[in-house]
């Protein structure tokens, strides 16, 4: 029987052909595979934190940054819109609307406002520096210290088109929200490849977030009638039941994240309490920017110093404002202001997270008003990061 004899050279060329051939198709496969692997381009921050912690200054920190995007309580627009509704019921439109935001796609907005709208419709669009500087408007660097009375003069008259636009040229998106309650609603976005999300859990002594509410009645009665699901009435907290649910969120929030926690909210979780971080500012901030992946710039550090040392505690009238105070002052003033009466009625519906928090019981008036009795507790070794290491 004949023989066919092959060149070796067609050998060599049919199986280079072949093997070409089949990594074509791998590369053409591949490319319709979900890279679980990768992460998206962009860091995703949530600051997660209530009404009245200080939550709107922390948000400032990262705003001014020029590598952030940032939007204040964009889930405003739900509550609003939806008001009738509970907190517990809203949490699913409200996670839907963050994880659109973070993903730069404005398109969410269309079912909670105008048609045609500007990015004065925006909910507290100008404490955005982002949307105070160029692609979104052109008054401003990226680098410049952007104020709200400002922005809102100069940037208030351009289409809100330009939100999108200008959050996809950020390596950061960050969002302060207070309508979540529960960390669980947000194991989806933290399970969600598209997302690179950590969360910097905001807390603040209750006996202080009282007398800032007491600042606040009218502004926050129509979210305590949400958070008590009392189907669209007003409510003013005499009897502090909201900060019982506030109280009773944050110690959910902390101990779900802290007591045998999911393997995916490994490094991405970070308590901060806002008193730590008016005593000791620069540190602290250069802590929950190295767990963003961000760093400070001489400039931020110089309007850093500046805000946090102002003098006295600030105006009812810039109670939603941030301004130049003596933040220390502040974060204190609830032991010269509210009644021993009131500080014990808040320390019944709140002792478990005043505990867990890190914050000391007062037992007597005198203990109250003596303010060389530190009722801030020093922070434990991990007690606010299971897995990020931290400073203490």
């Amino acid at each position: 029987m004949a023989r066919i004899r092959i060149p070796s050279t067609i050998v060599v060329i049919f199986v280079m052909v072949q093997t070409g051939f089949l990594l074509f198709m791998y590369a053409r496969y591949s490319s319709f595979m979900p890279q679980s692997e990768d992460k998206p381009s962009q860091v995703h921050i949530l600051i997660l934190s209530s009404w009245r912690s200080g939550s709107s200054f922390v948000g400032q920190l990262f705003s001014q940054h020029p590598r952030v995007f940032y939007l204040m309580e964009p889930a405003w627009h739900v509550w609003v819109k939806m008001y009738q509704n509970s907190a517990k019921v809203l949490h699913m439109a409200v996670r839907d609307l963050v994880r659109s935001v973070f993903l730069c796609d404005m398109s969410v907005f269309d079912a909670y406002m105008p048609w045609k709208r500007n990015l004065s419709d925006l909910f507290q669009w100008a404490t955005s520096r982002a949307l105070c500087s160029a692609p979104a408007c052109d008054s401003f660097q990226r680098t410049d210290i952007t104020s709200e009375l400002a922005c809102k003069t100069l940037c208030g008259r351009y289409p809100f088109s330009k939100v999108e636009e200008a959050c996809k040229t950020y390596s950061h998106v960050v969002i302060k929200e207070v309508r979540f309650f529960d960390l669980k609603v947000l194991y989806p976005l933290l399970t969600d490849p598209s997302l690179n999300l950590k969360i910097i859990h905001l807390v603040r002594d209750p006996r202080a977030v009282v007398k800032s509410r007491e600042q606040s009645v009218k502004a926050l009665a129509r979210d305590n009638g949400i958070v008590l699901s009392t189907n669209g009435t007003k409510v003013e907290d005499s009897k502090y039941k909201v900060m019982q649910e506030v109280c009773r969120s944050h110690v959910q929030i902390f101990e779900t994240a802290t007591l045998k926690p999911p393997n995916f909210l490994k490094d991405r979780y970070l308590m901060v309490r806002f008193e730590d971080l008016v005593r000791d500012p620069l540190s602290e901030i250069s802590e929950m920017y190295k767990f963003a992946d961000l760093s400070l710039t001489p400039r931020l550090k110089s309007w850093i110093y500046n805000i946090t040392h102002g003098q006295g505690p600030g105006k009812k009238k810039e109670a939603f404002k941030i301004t130049s105070r003596d933040a220390v002052s502040v974060s204190q003033a609830w032991r010269n202001v509210l009644s021993f009466q009131k500080v014990k009625k808040i320390q019944e519906v709140c002792k478990g997270a005043i505990h867990i928090l890190g914050y000391q019981l007062v037992d007597s008036e005198k203990e109250q008003r003596d303010l060389t009795l530190d009722l801030v507790l020093p922070r434990r070794q991990n007690q606010f990061s299971w897995s990020f290491n931290p400073k203490h």
